[in-house]
């Protein structure tokens, strides 16, 4: 018996959490430092989500000219610089903060609480 895989359908952002997960970016690491990367044709598991609820996908730079972890992601010689670990922890945890908080007011008609500090009234 012959497997069949299914064709991975395009990976393509839900908009308006685009654009609040790039208003986290900006706000916690500055505008020059959130940067659009370039389509390409590479199939992405991620996508399968995609199909069936609002999603986003980012990802966190972890390229240091200084340790030279500039290699392709399917490198051999690829290693990720560690230091960037926390900044993309606290990225993922404050885009989640940010969408709970936003989904909050809008159910609730309550004041931001947790993104606060954030900047919330800015997303």
């Amino acid at each position: 018996m012959e497997e069949r895989h299914l064709p991975h359908p395009a990976m393509v952002n839900d908009e308006a959490l685009y654009n609040q997960a790039k208003k986290v970016g900006e706000i916690m690491l500055g505008e020059s430092n959130v940067q659009l990367t370039p389509v390409t044709m590479g199939a992405e598991d991620f996508s399968f989500f995609t199909q069936k609820m609002p999603s986003a996908i980012f990802v966190i730079g972890i390229k240091n000219e200084t340790l030279q972890s500039h290699q392709p992601l399917h490198s051999p010689y690829f290693f990720i610089d560690e230091e960037a670990f926390p900044i993309g922890a606290a990225f993922n945890a404050a885009v989640a903060i940010s969408y709970v908080d936003s989904h909050a007011m809008e159910d609730c008609g309550e004041e931001p609480h947790l993104f606060s500090a954030f900047e919330a009234k800015a997303i």
